[in-house]
């Protein structure tokens, strides 16, 4: 499949009333800037590049060739190795025009050691606790940051948000919990721009539920491969029930699905949701980006 642009432009309306034509300059110098577009490259997995406000942000890169990791011991489908496929683009082009990288935790699918010779040591990198940025200094990164329960990067409000990467009976079990770890989302707001609510590596629970109704956001990531562990019923990030969930608690929301396709444990499909969205009547809500597709909102 060809990469292609999906447009969805979300206006901004500004009431301005002036009594001449100077009087009108004068107040749109002085008013909120006109929306500015959000654009969203969807790399490979939860890979993603993301364009806000001016700046470039690429989210969990995983940028190892074909194969070139086992796959995850005790998992769904653990024969196959990963990533399942190819990148869409050189590494090259996917680094084009970042200006930070967010990893939102630091499981393999999400922050690779096989590419990290190819990303700059010194560019910013935002993660969510101490623990991590300890993990990816020494691997000689630089400028590793900690992003706060709210953080401003270059103009851009970035928010941690929580969930759990995975489901109450996996947590109970000390070991399991230990390997799931915690995943952080993030939204990011800036004046006249959309809102994003990049959910992450969580299942649907409450602090999902509470920050769709916090923020408001015109725009919805959600992981939603529904992968799983061998022996545990459930999943460890969304499913497609999920998706469905998203656009009932985000009703005004646009929800893009993405983690399909590409890791062994994933249990959904890109041609399973695209069914499933269909038969549930709410293709005009979700988009399911093909890799290296671009999307415009």
């Amino acid at each position: 499949m060809q990469p292609m642009t999906v447009v969805r432009a979300i206006a901004l309306s500004v009431a301005m009333g002036a009594a001449s034509v100077s009087a009108q300059a004068a107040a749109e110098a002085n008013s909120t800037s006109p929306t500015s577009a959000v654009r969203m490259q969807h790399i490979r997995n939860a890979t993603t590049k993301i364009s806000y406000a001016g700046k470039t942000f690429l989210v969990d890169p995983m940028l190892a060739k074909k194969g070139a990791y086992p796959g995850f011991e005790g998992t769904f489908r653990s024969n196959l190795r990963n990533p399942l496929v190819e990148l869409p683009m050189p590494v090259e082009d996917v680094l084009k025009g970042v200006d930070a990288i967010i990893v939102t935790h630091t499981h393999l699918d999400h922050w690779d050691g096989g590419e990290h010779r190819l990303l700059p040591k010194g560019m910013p990198l935002i993660v969510q606790n101490e623990s991590d940025a300890k993990i990816i200094r020494a691997q000689g990164f630089t400028d590793v940051r900690v992003i706060g329960e709210s953080t401003l990067f270059e103009g851009v409000r970035l928010t941690r948000t929580g969930g759990q990467h995975g489901t109450d009976e996996m947590y109970a079990d000390s070991r399991l919990a230990g390997f799931l770890g915690q995943a952080m989302g993030v939204v990011f707001q800036a004046q006249g721009s959309p809102t994003v609510y990049l959910v992450g590596d969580t299942v649907w629970r409450g602090e999902v539920e509470q920050n769709l109704a916090r923020f408001k956001p015109d725009v919805v990531i959600l992981n939603a491969g529904e992968a799983r562990l061998v022996g545990y019923a459930g999943a460890i990030i969304m499913s497609k029930d999920d998706v469905l969930r998203a656009t009932r608690a985000a009703p005004d929301a646009t929800i893009v699905a993405v983690h399909l396709d590409a890791i062994n444990h994933m249990d959904l499909s890109r041609k399973d949701l695209q069914e499933y969205v269909q038969q549930n009547g709410i293709e005009d809500r979700v988009l399911i980006p093909a890799d290296g597709e671009t999307l415009k909102f």
